[in-house]
């Protein structure tokens, strides 16, 4: 089968971020048995080296140079003809921002000539490039991270978001988005749940699959030993909103009351492209933030507790999955252990749930203070992880959705 994976953001190395992460694995998983063109785009930080590594990965790379940020030119005259431009055409800023001419010319060229059988968009934001005609020539997936109207519902639910008064105006304008641009979709893929009756009650007749992130156990191996202590870690690149605002929370309104009672407690915030605010919280005592490093796993191995204190964001967290594969105790919120079955009365604990700084306070107490816990919950998570939740299951579903697809085209 010849597949076309669409993918404006560089999926290489797949360390990056949850976008990076999962387009790179599920095309490594289908690169085994099928013929992978990859069109993408190059960012400034991209080496050729890079580049270089991820054509090994794939029958063919074509990467074209990312358009200039638009949002670069600042000003309320620029913001509002944005806005204004998104009233007009139905697509959101984040998705015109990415959207390359030349991109569009070579995919309608590529599909015009009948090199491909199906046509994947890694991330919502590739569906630009899909003109709603090709359902007639090939099969049409699009792998959606996470809902952009359900995301911003939720910042605005919660108060992180950055702009209310914008958020509030463009909340109807991504609903009709998200709904017209599923229809171009001969199936849609999501990591939840949660996403996939989101996205139904949108568009009640689509096809929705849900399929999970996954971990890559050999990056992530299971930890030897407790090293004790108290040491607490975040993982994740750290110039997503999200995650600025989890590390933010954390840092200001957890991490102060818990070093009054433990007063050597550190918090190391792991992960690339930290954000000026990020950068701050370096000034805090006990802090230690990063940046980019070469192996996400050695660092968690040398924590005492992963934190996932996510506030907003949606779809199952690669971050979670990561530590519960190296073996690490993790306190987290509801957000944060989204689309995972982590406790009940019928479930083994597999986490501690916190949404509250007194929640987190106690949870973290607890697993400081009790080894056999720390214990429990690194085995119960790693077990979890290994059964449901790696990157050969996840593969194997997204191919079954390509195959599935290819044979109703024949039909038709």
């Amino acid at each position: 089968m010849n597949i076309l994976m669409l993918s404006s953001t560089f999926p290489y190395p797949p360390t990056r971020g949850g976008t990076q992460v999962r387009t790179f694995n599920l095309l490594k998983y289908l690169s085994q048995s099928h013929s992978i063109t990859l069109v993408t785009q190059r960012e400034s930080d991209v080496t050729d080296s890079e580049i270089a590594d991820l054509r090994d990965c794939v029958d063919n790379l074509v990467v074209f140079e990312r358009p200039p940020d638009p949002r670069s030119t600042v000003g309320i005259p620029k913001k509002i003809q944005r806005l204004g431009k998104f009233l007009l055409q139905g697509t959101p800023p984040s998705v015109l921002n990415r959207y390359s001419v030349e991109m569009q010319t070579w995919v309608d060229n590529f599909v015009k000539a009948g090199k491909c059988d199906v046509i994947t968009c890694e991330h919502s934001v590739n569906e630009i490039y899909i003109r709603p005609y090709f359902q007639k020539q090939v099969k049409t997936i699009v792998n959606v991270h996470s809902s952009v109207y359900g995301t911003c519902l939720n910042q605005l639910a919660t108060g992180t978001s950055e702009n209310k008064l914008r958020d509030k105006v463009i909340l109807p304008l991504l609903r009709r988005y998200e709904q017209n641009y599923c229809d171009k979709f001969s199936h849609i893929v999501v990591t939840t749940a949660e996403d996939q009756q989101q996205l139904q009650q949108l568009n009640k007749n689509a096809a929705i699959a849900v399929i999970p992130n996954g971990v890559d156990l050999v990056t992530f191996p299971n930890r030897l030993e407790d090293p004790g202590g108290h040491s607490i870690i975040f993982i994740g690149a750290m110039d997503n909103l999200a995650n600025i605002d989890a590390v933010c929370f954390f840092s200001h309104e957890v991490l102060p009351e818990l070093q009054k009672k433990y007063p050597e407690t550190t918090f190391n915030i792991v992960g690339s492209r930290p954000a000026p605010e990020v950068l701050e919280l370096k000034n805090q005592p006990g802090i230690n933030v990063t940046g980019r490093v070469p192996s996400m796993a050695a660092y968690l191995h040398k924590s005492t507790i992963c934190v996932v204190p996510m506030r907003t964001g949606f779809g199952i967290k690669n971050k979670t999955l990561e530590a519960m594969a190296a073996g690490i105790p993790i306190v987290a919120s509801d957000r944060g252990l989204e689309g995972l079955n982590v406790d009940g009365q019928t479930t083994p604990l597999r986490a501690l749930r916190a949404n509250q700084p007194a929640e987190y306070i106690a949870a973290i107490t607890q697993l400081f203070e009790q080894p056999e816990l720390r214990l429990q919950l690194s085995a119960n998570a790693r077990q979890l992880v290994q059964t449901e939740f790696t990157w050969e299951i996840a593969g194997q579903h997204y191919e079954q959705i390509c195959l599935h697809n290819r044979h109703l085209q024949k039909k038709l």
